[in-house]
Formats: structure tokens, sequence, C-alpha cells
């Protein structure tokens, strides 16, 4: 084994310490979430809330390895974002912004959360009202769950990625909604929040990527998006765009004077990570961040939206491929859902759905770990077609 290949496995799901790390970020940002959501009321502004979900983040995982001599990165790895209704995706906007949270929203809550590089997301749907959620939005979020359970039935070490671009396309399709375009899952690795290894949300000529089988002892971001519009998001506003991250195999002088002194600080604060403009010295951000866009120095992260009228939901967890099976160790429970559509007459994904998670049950004792994790995975199943 060479030495690269000894460092690779060091910072691999073959160490205990790599895991607890992810377990630990996990931990952290699914706490965040439940914060967040508790504070998701009508009238509730979203920027507030989403420096709510950061700070909390920051706070949880400053506390964590003070005491160490080498210095350990920890925090934020992707800023909180709430995505109201027909909104995609990456909502997180400026402490300017007055937008507040209505009676009856469809919320869509990202984030995500990484000690020493190791990266935690998670993302959640949930609807602002009292009792059971009915009607399209029921479906749209059975939909996206559904898929999500499928796709961490498939997300193992034999299948491929196109196996599972192919079963939460059919997953969305029962329920009448269409699977988002554009979203990817991707491998995470130590600092690396969008892995080479991608699974694509739709197949189509414009998006390509190589076929990758799963392998154990990797991790991966599962993200799946639905919508009950037809799934083509529109960037109609750059302005929205608040999330970046530095391309670091990108270099360019820059010529102004507001983009040198924007980049100097972005590559002295957020060296790796995606950082929000919130978090910037704002009066010049704006003007700097232009010209590092153009010559492909920070790549953005753009608020993507659909038709008016259409309802997008979203679901996204974090995947350890551990030896003994799959580790979903990020998520929350969904409101009870009374979907109109039903998966009762689809073999196939009844099928998916009943594939174990874990492939070995060693001992009876093993189940106290990530309790919460455990829980979505053996009742969620049923969840979707129950309702």
């Amino acid at each position: 084994m060479s030495d690269d290949e000894r460092e690779e496995r060091e910072f691999d799901l073959t160490s205990p310490e790599v895991v607890t790390k992810y377990k630990s970020a996990a931990e952290i940002v699914n706490k965040a979430l439940q914060l967040v959501l508790s504070e998701c009321k009508p009238k509730a502004k979203i920027v507030d809330l989403c420096e709510k979900g950061d700070a909390f983040i920051k706070e949880q995982t400053g506390n964590m390895y003070k005491n160490v001599k080498k210095k350990i990165e920890r925090g934020v790895a992707f800023p909180t974002c709430i995505s109201v209704n027909n909104t995609v995706c990456h909502f997180s906007p400026l402490s300017s912004d007055e937008t507040v949270l209505e009676e009856g929203d469809i919320l869509k809550i990202d984030m995500g959360c990484h000690i020493d590089g190791f990266i935690a997301v998670v993302g959640h749907t949930h609807v602002l009202h009292e009792g059971p959620v009915t009607g399209r939005a029921a479906d749209v979020i059975a939909a996206a769950n559904t898929a999500a359970e499928v796709a961490l039935r498939l997300v193992r070490p034999g299948k491929k990625n196109s196996d599972v671009t192919e079963a939460i396309q059919k997953v969305a399709a029962a329920y009448d909604c269409n699977i988002v375009e554009g979203v990817l899952s991707h491998q995470m690795k130590q600092f690396v929040i969008d892995g080479n290894k991608v699974v694509l949300s739709v197949t189509n000529p414009e998006t390509r990527v190589d076929e990758a089988e799963f392998e154990e002892n990797e991790v991966y971001s599962i993200d799946v998006v639905t919508s009950t519009g037809e799934g083509k998001p529109k960037l109609l506003d750059e302005k929205q765009t608040t999330i970046y991250k530095r391309a670091v195999d990108k270099s360019y002088n820059l010529k102004m004077k507001a983009s040198r002194f924007i980049f100097s600080e972005i590559s002295q604060k957020f060296p790796i990570m995606p950082f929000t403009t919130r978090d910037l010295e704002e009066k010049r951000a704006r003007l700097g961040l232009v010209e590092c866009v153009n010559h492909e120095l920070l790549q953005p992260y753009p608020v993507l939206h659909e038709k008016p009228g259409d309802l997008v939901a979203h679901i996204k967890f974090t995947v350890l491929l551990m030896p003994n099976g799959s580790d979903r160790v990020t998520s929350h429970a969904l409101q009870e859902l009374k979907p109109a559509k039903t998966i009762e007459n689809e073999p196939e994904i009844k099928a998916w759905l009943a594939l174990p998670v874990k492939t070995k049950k060693k001992g009876g004792g093993k189940k106290k770990k990530g309790k919460k994790g455990d829980k979505t995975e053996d009742s969620s199943q049923a969840e979707p077609t129950e309702g």
C-alpha cells in the first residue's frame, strides 16, 4: 500500500475517529434543524431563522476540540437556507431582506455542518399549518420522502448511480410529481462537499455524469427534490444569490480593488466550504463578487424557482456506507401526510422499500447508536404509503 493510499484510508470510514466526527457533525445539524423548525411560525423573518441555524452550528462546533494541540477546522458546511413554495433551493437572504413566512407555506430547510472537514448535511420539508398535510402538498412531500427512502436502500456497494436516478424518477411519477432537474447527490470526502462520484436526479441529453459504482466506506449526500410542476427550475434574479463556494482550482488577477478585497476576505474566512455573503462586509460584497464570479473564482449557488403555484419538496440526508450496511445519520421526522396518490399498485417501488438498510445485524445491543436515525429508517418505510 502506498503512502497516499494509507493516508486516504486513514481519512475514510475505516477510521473510528472519522466515523465519530461524521456522527458528531450529524448530531449537531439534526439539532440545528430541530431548532430552526421550532421557530418557523407565520410572520417569522426568513433571514432571522437562517442566522439562528448558522449561529447554533457555529456555537456547538466551537465547543468541541477546544483543547487539542493541532487546530481542527469546524463549523458551517452549508449555510442555512429556507426556500418557500415554488422556490426550489438556496434562499438564504441578506440581513436587509424583509421576507417572512406565511400560514400554509411549504418550506424547505437545508443546512450543513462539519468537524475537521467531515461533513453532514440535511434537508427537510415542512408545511406551516396545524394538522395533517393533504392534497398536492402531501403528494409532493410523500414523493420526495419515498424517493429518499428508496435511494437509501439503493445507495449500497455493488449498485450503480444510474440505478438510483431511474428509481427516484419512477417514485415521483407514482405521485404524479416530477423530480427536479439539475439536483445532484454527491460523494463527500474530508473538506469536499461535492465529490466526483455523482447521482443525477434526472437523466437528459444536456446532463451526463460518469457511471459509478458505490463502494464500502464511502459517504454520500443524497438530495431529492420533487415538484408538482415540470421540474425545470429557472434562475429569475441573480441578485438573490447569496451562497458561493471558492473554486480552489481557479486563479485570476482581479482588476478591481473591491474584488481583491472581498476575495482576500473569502480566502481567509471560507477557503473551502460554501458561505453566505451575509458573513462578508456587506457594502463591498455585491460589487466585488461580480468580477470573482465572472472569472470563475467563485461558484454560485443560485436561487431557482419553479412556476408560481407549483409546490416543491426537498429531502436531503447524509449516509455512511459502513461494512454492516448503510447508516443514515441525518434526518427529521415528517408531519402526518395524507397524500391523494399511493404506491399500493407499484410492486417495484414496494420491493425497493422492502430492501434492508443494514446488511448484517450483529447481536441485540447495537441498536442504541443514532437512535433518531434508526427510528426514521424503521418507521418511514410505511410512512409514505400510510400517510
